[in-house]
């Protein structure tokens, strides 16, 4: 087939970073331009430094409403007002990670349908769709972990959740919590139990088990580190653990990226990777679930570009084939 022509909008943040270096090596893919009022005219190089010698590309304040995909990599609340007011082609695909469309009231806009974009949870509604809405990174480490109990109408009572994401979580913006004094040697919470993923992750769960309808208790942290999702579950389970991970094994049969581990995982095993690990523990009548992503990929732009790949009827894993950043 020949190359998909790609746009992308708000080009100098982390996620847009990563689709750039993703795409620039996808056998499938060329980019068209990328957008950025703040950058326009300088080098795409001067600020993702690394990719001098790779892209002589520059930013650019104006689009082209004619390529193929258009990858909106704006802060939170910003997709559609760009939407309204810039116009693409009518076959033009439009992939959004941010947070706009993803739940079921604002799922429409301008008489089109984003779609929600968890492979794992939807896969044949993405290959289907002109427009998705590409999930949060929170959202996607713990879902992956929660999917195949919700499935098998296994989730009777609360779920319990820690997780900590990497300083990448907070986006290129400075604030009194990213500034290295403050992250380094040092851990804290944020938003407890009112994350905006937990929107996300309340409409997957009820769409696999309509009976839900206990809580989910997420406490967010800030770690140390750059990027990565380390993420902690539990709840009640009768079963063994032999019966759950079974149940894991079968619901990820088919997935490209998700893998049920026998041991217990590191952070390091998926950072640079669009995999989600998953392991799994039984105390007592409590199971225990470990799911690990990259947030900058699996938790954003790798799974964006998963998605790109499932809307063009490309095989999934295409581009995607990464080494972890293991040592």
């Amino acid at each position: 087939m020949k190359n998909i022509k790609v746009g992308i909008i708000g080009g100098a943040g982390y996620t847009a970073g990563e689709l750039i270096r993703l795409l620039i090596n996808h056998p499938n893919a060329e980019i068209d331009f990328v957008y950025s009022t703040s950058n326009a005219g300088n080098k795409i190089s001067k600020v993702h430094q690394d990719l001098v010698g790779n892209l002589d590309l520059e930013f650019t304040d104006t689009t082209n409403p004619n390529v193929d995909v258009l990858f909106l990599c704006l802060g939170h609340g910003n997709s559609v007002k760009f939407l309204s007011e810039n116009t693409f082609s009518e076959n033009t695909k439009i992939i959004d990670l941010g947070n706009d469309f993803r739940l079921e009231k604002d799922k429409f806009f301008n008489g089109n349908t984003f779609v929600y974009g968890l492979p794992e949870l939807q896969k044949e509604a993405i290959e289907a769709a002109n427009y998705v809405a590409n999930p949060g990174c929170f959202a996607t480490a713990i879902q992956l972990g929660l999917l195949p109990l919700a499935a098998s109408g296994l989730l009777k009572n609360d779920v319990h959740i820690n997780a900590v994401t990497g300083a990448t979580g907070a986006g290129t913006s400075l604030s009194a919590t990213s500034h290295f004094p403050y992250r380094d040697n040092n851990f804290s919470y944020y938003k407890p139990f009112t994350h905006q993923h937990l929107g996300e992750i309340n409409q997957s769960v009820k769409q696999l088990q309509k009976s839900f309808s206990s809580d989910i208790l997420f406490m967010p942290n800030r770690g140390n580190f750059s990027r990565g999702i380390f993420a902690t579950l539990y709840t009640d389970f009768e079963g063994t653990v032999e019966e759950a991970i079974a149940i894991y094994k079968t619901f990820y049969k088919d997935a490209a990226f998700t893998f049920v581990s026998d041991d217990v995982l590191h952070l390091k095993q998926v950072v640079n990777t669009n995999k989600c690990l998953i392991h799994l523990h039984k105390y007592n009548n409590k199971i225990l679930i470990t799911s690990i992503i990259d947030n900058l990929l699996k938790g954003a732009s790798g799974q964006a570009i998963q998605n790109m790949n499932l809307m063009f009827g490309l095989e999934e894993t295409t581009g995607l084939n990464l080494k972890a950043t293991y040592f």
